[in-house]
């Protein structure tokens, strides 16, 4: 998937916006983009910043393949800069090195765009400087602000920038990204159903305690779609050793919920009406077990009460 199609399609509002404001020559001095995590910020900069410098663009296009494209690509292009934290905040001395920069003409023509990455972790002295330049432009600059938290950024700075909201990233999207970080097709889908951020999924697929959880519900799962009495048992043997907080537990019922979302779309492909039904109302009592469990019902007495109902019909609680 090329960069142009995974952009229209991780974003496709702002890539249009941006598109139709670049053919109009309408571009806004300054843009803030803000948004979570992994839903395309960044490179959705490069790619405008790739606009401005192509020099062999196709229906107002970026190549993606040209000199500069790939410069830029690779932070190479000296009149293309990047700046963001070191350690926790951006410092007034990295803003003053980029005014250095916003006061010269660009190098290889008289553009030059800026890039500033977490936006919100500005302190106070970078902040005012950017804003004094944001309210006397000098020169043909653009300049991008990334952020996942608007609320920290300025009002003023706010004000002085066209700002795009960056929209959750559609499913088929994320796990292609997260098949791209070499995870496989079917931790990506689970993934994906846990969550809409890029970032968020990759630090969950990374995190230990959550692939030995994976694999214990996925168990679970085998049991319970077998009618086996095993899976009452599982729930004292296993599942309460490793779910012990009420994150975990929320987690491992969503876990849950992912699998049996799987097996319907199988049923309903497959046209079988009487297993789609049961299917169906096991996710119903899914979501039950989890009312309950944020009720402050404990997880082994959800779960147990579960099995029975899935296996025997019963309502033992």
């Amino acid at each position: 998937m090329d960069q142009e199609l995974m952009l229209d399609q991780m974003q496709p509002i702002v890539y249009q916006q941006l598109q139709r404001s670049f053919e109009h020559e309408r571009l806004a001095h300054a843009y803030l983009f803000e948004g979570e995590k992994g839903t395309g910020k960044h490179e959705m900069g490069i790619w405008l910043a790739q606009h401005l410098f192509c020099t062999n663009q196709n229906d107002y296009l970026p190549c993606g393949v040209c000199n500069n494209c790939q410069r830029i690509l690779a932070q190479e292009h000296p009149d293309v800069l990047s700046i963001k934290p070191e350690g926790q905040t951006i410092k007034v001395d990295q803003m003053r090195r980029l005014q250095v920069e916003f006061s010269r003409s660009g190098y290889e023509s008289r553009r030059k765009v800026f890039l500033i990455q977490e936006a919100e972790k500005m302190n106070r002295s970078a902040a005012n400087s950017l804003l004094k330049f944001l309210e006397e432009p000098s020169g043909d600059f653009l300049t991008i602000l990334e952020t996942d938290s608007i609320g920290r950024i300025l009002p003023t700075i706010q004000s002085r920038c066209q700002i795009l909201h960056f929209q959750a990233l559609p499913r088929e999207v994320l796990i292609h990204k997260l098949q791209q970080a070499q995870i496989p097709l079917e931790k990506a889908k689970l993934l994906a159903f846990l969550t809409n951020s890029f970032v968020k999924a990759v630090e969950i697929s990374q995190n230990e305690w959550f692939n030995d959880a994976k694999d214990s519900i996925r168990q679970w799962f085998v049991y319970l779609q077998k009618n086996d009495t095993q899976a009452f048992i599982y729930v004292q043997k296993k599942l309460i050793r490793i779910y012990k907080e009420k994150s975990q537990q929320v987690t491992g019922l969503s876990i849950l919920l992912f699998y049996y979302q799987e097996a319907l779309q199988k049923s309903l492909v497959a046209e079988n009406s009487s297993k789609v039904y049961r299917i169906n109302q096991t996710i119903e009592r899914i979501l039950l077990a989890e009312q309950k469990l944020r009720s402050n019902v404990s997880f082994q007495a959800v779960a147990e009460q579960f099995v029975l109902q899935t296996i025997y019909g019963q309502n033992s609680m």
